[in-house]
């Protein structure tokens, strides 16, 4: 909790300063709309948020800003909690995940993390370096594998569905827990890379019926809205089941995890994990109450 305290200061920021014994009046509203919307919750879900919070002042009949305070972190927690749910890391053997994301996201950082994380379960491990296009990218996770002592698959510039393909064989024969399978990083607008996520997606599913088990997207927190049309997208192309949230430390745009969870009040994907700080050790699993507080204490 102290880790993410101090990773989301700069949205809280906007936010936790409101409430120090102000009235209850429409200057009160016009400062939280504002602190909302610069936050990234949007128009559609402060104007939610607010409509409930008036609903919910009048019928309790609160009187006092700290009270107001306490309402308001009850409708976000309430807005997030659909967001909130454990990975099933025992569901299958291999559990094979598939990771995806925009370049700059975190995302093979956040591999690293993960594998750190899974290992603490006491899951044995295979990465798949799937992204072919940047060799950086190979060595960035082959120096997390190195790291974790985690065997990586890789070729130089190979077909990688064909890598995706050689790493999940290879966790079913020799029976591994987890097998994580990097993307290269692309833009929802190219095409070409979309298809080819599409095609990893389906050979995957050759190497092992079911799979992949967990399609999960890498988001950065300083995108804000714009995470939403990431996740439009990704879902249409392999049908997302997770999602994590890096770089939430630097951002002051925390509200629109509210937004995601807003519009997809219909569909919510899960967010597992969020990312706090650089450390191997702050990746966290998402929790509705902790984050709510963290955005208004």
């Amino acid at each position: 909790m102290t880790r993410l305290r101090q990773g989301m200061s700069k949205t809280r920021s906007n936010l936790s300063g409101l409430f120090g014994g102000a009235k209850i009046d429409e200057a009160l509203f016009e400062e939280l709309e504002t602190a909302l919307l610069v936050s990234d919750a949007g128009v559609e879900t402060t104007a939610r948020l607010l409509e409930a919070l008036r609903t919910r002042i009048r019928q309790q009949r609160l009187t006092d800003a700290s009270q107001v305070r306490d309402a308001l972190r009850q409708l976000l927690t309430e807005l997030l909690t659909p967001l909130e749910q454990p990975i099933d890391i025992d569901r299958a053997t291999p559990l094979v995940m598939m990771i995806a994301g925009v370049n700059g996201a975190g995302k093979t950082t956040s591999i690293g993390k993960l594998a750190h994380h899974l290992r603490r379960e006491g899951k044995s491990i295979l990465l798949a370096a799937g992204d072919t296009f940047r060799a950086a990218a190979r060595e960035q996770l082959a120096e997390w594998g190195a790291r974790n002592d985690v065997q990586v698959i890789s070729q130089q510039g190979g077909d990688p569905a064909a890598v995706a393909f050689d790493a999940v064989s290879a966790g079913r024969a020799r029976g591994l827990g987890v097998v994580m399978v990097d993307t290269a990083g692309r833009l929802p607008t190219q095409a070409h890379l979309m298809d080819e996520l599409k095609k990893i997606h389906r050979v995957v599913a050759k190497a092992m019926p079911g799979a992949p088990h967990e399609a999960l997207l890498v988001l950065d927190g300083n995108t804000g809205q714009n995470m939403l049309a990431q996740v439009r997208a990704f879902d249409e192309a392999i049908g997302l089941t997770g999602l994590v949230v890096t770089k939430l430390d630097g951002t002051a745009k925390g509200g629109a995890l509210a937004a995601l969870a807003n519009l997809r009040r219909e569909r919510p994907i899960p967010v597992y994990f969020i990312g706090v700080g650089e450390g191997i050790e702050d990746l966290q699993a998402f929790s509705a109450a902790e984050f709510a507080s963290a955005l208004l204490d």
